[in-house]
């Protein structure tokens, strides 16, 4: 049975605490840090830069899986990999060229994801599959927290799997919008390996933090 990773985005946790928050998550048993950055341009929405990676780096030991929601993209990878990302994730639409952005990730010493929007096609990556760590397939349009999970992506992950099963390809598949104990099965059944959740990790059961990412993982 293939291990299934949590990735608790921080984007739902009390960003006066944050260091707290991030050390409670190691407790519980997150596989990884999910950190969203968005710059109010490539979405509607502003949160986070490399200063504030950089001084939560010292407080856990987890990987940074960090979600560059901006654009352009190319010229910042480097900021976000000095500051202590150990995963940095981009989006096709937000570099001139892809494969340069992947390839300078990889250079920087740090794993390559690429993200793709309810809207964006499998067929924009496909070539690259075997040069990419991690594809973040987004199941709610990237912006906001607490958005309602979009079944239709169910078929997205279906056909990413079987393309990567065809190919002997080694690259993660994450999933992130929505995430809760109903539908993380079907995404799970549907071949991915990484959950990212905000909202259902850190409301459900009166915020009992360990018992949602295990409930999460087990399902």
């Amino acid at each position: 049975m293939k291990k299934i990773k949590i990735s608790p985005s921080i984007l739902s946790a009390d960003f006066s605490q944050l260091s707290s928050e991030i050390k409670k998550l190691e407790e519980a048993g997150a596989d990884m840090i999910h950190v969203d950055v968005m710059d109010g341009h490539f979405v509607p929405n502003l949160t986070i830069g490399p200063p504030v990676i950089e001084s939560l780096r010292s407080h856990t030991k987890l990987p940074f899986d960090v979600h560059l929601m901006i654009s352009p993209v190319h010229k910042y990878i480097k900021n976000f990999s000095d500051a202590g990302a150990d995963i940095i994730t981009i989006h096709p639409e937000a570099t001139e060229n892809l494969f340069e952005s992947i390839k300078h990730i990889k250079d920087l010493g740090k794993k390559a994801g690429v993200s793709l929007n309810p809207d964006t096609k499998i067929s924009i990556v496909e070539k690259y599959l075997n040069e990419i760590d991690l594809i973040l397939i987004m199941s709610v349009y990237p912006g906001f927290g607490g958005q309602k999970f979009i079944p239709e992506v169910i078929k997205k992950i279906q056909k990413l799997n079987e393309i990567k099963e065809k190919n002997n390809l080694n690259f993660e598949i994450e999933v992130d919008g929505g995430i809760n104990f109903t539908n993380s099965r079907h995404v799970i059944e549907a071949g991915a390996n990484i959950l990212v959740s905000g909202t259902t990790i850190f409301k459900e059961n009166s915020g009992d933090i360990k018992k949602n990412i295990e409930t999460l993982r087990s399902i």
